[in-house]
């Protein structure tokens, strides 16, 4: 009887995380269409000097770096509200940075050729989905090593941020290799939190919801960054 029980409760957990991590990656796959079609629609030099050069055509105008930042603010507020905030809010503000980063990728669109966008994506996926499967399938606790690559995230995001003024090209060769290994490492630590996460029982439905969504965008994160990190290195600029 014991055996039949422990066999059902099992599977329930089995059939949980399979539908924790469908709702993961739809949540991701969803948040890089919207992206995608934003920066298909608004990557053309039209757009941009409409938009975010200034009056004298000099530079960019305030709005470009509000676009550019505003997605960080947006991520630092569904994670501080992820407990506070309804589903449904969360949802929309999931939508709204799906778009501003959409807004905010499609320069990338104006910097490098349609073929090098479509290789580095297929050679993000692959990496990211191979770093994916070994971090659900490793059996070695990566907490310790995922702490030390989220300080090195950091890192690269106040060097990234300093380059924007520097505008050294030995600095964004740098910061994109240590980033190829700083994401795709973390790849793999996020995907065995997740697994953790998919695993436990005792989560309410509505929790697993918002931790589902979180997950997809902490995902779709990495592989953007991954994916940027890589573009810089093989792609060539038009």
């Amino acid at each position: 009887m014991n055996t039949i029980l422990d066999q059902d409760r099992e599977g329930y957990a089995k059939a949980m995380s399979i539908e924790f991590f469908k709702n993961v990656y739809a949540y991701m796959f969803g948040a890089l269409v919207i992206s995608g079609l934003v920066a298909y629609l608004t990557g053309t030099p039209e757009f941009y000097a409409k938009y975010f050069i200034n009056s004298a055509g000099t530079g960019v105008n305030p709005l470009f770096y509000v676009i550019a930042f505003a997605p960080i603010g947006l991520v630092f507020l569904i994670q501080r509200g992820i407990n506070r905030f309804s589903f449904g809010t969360l949802l929309a503000l999931f939508f709204v940075f799906s778009a501003l980063m959409g807004l905010s990728l499609s320069s990338v669109l104006m910097v490098y050729s349609g073929r090098d966008i479509a290789v580095t994506f297929f050679v993000t996926a692959g990496a990211f989905g191979g770093m994916a499967v070994l971090g659900y399938t490793t059996k070695t606790d990566l907490t310790k090593m995922g702490s030390l690559l989220y300080m090195a995230f950091i890192g690269i995001f106040i060097a990234s941020i300093a380059n924007l003024f520097l505008g050294s090209s030995m600095l964004d060769f740098a910061i994109s290799v240590i980033g190829v290994f700083v994401f795709t490492g973390l790849t793999a630590y996020q995907m065995q939190q997740l697994k953790a996460i998919a695993s436990n029982t005792s989560i309410s439905t509505i929790d697993r919801a918002k931790m589902a969504m979180m997950g997809g965008l902490q995902l779709y994160i990495l592989f953007v960054n991954l994916f940027l990190s890589l573009l810089r290195l093989i792609g060539g600029r038009d």
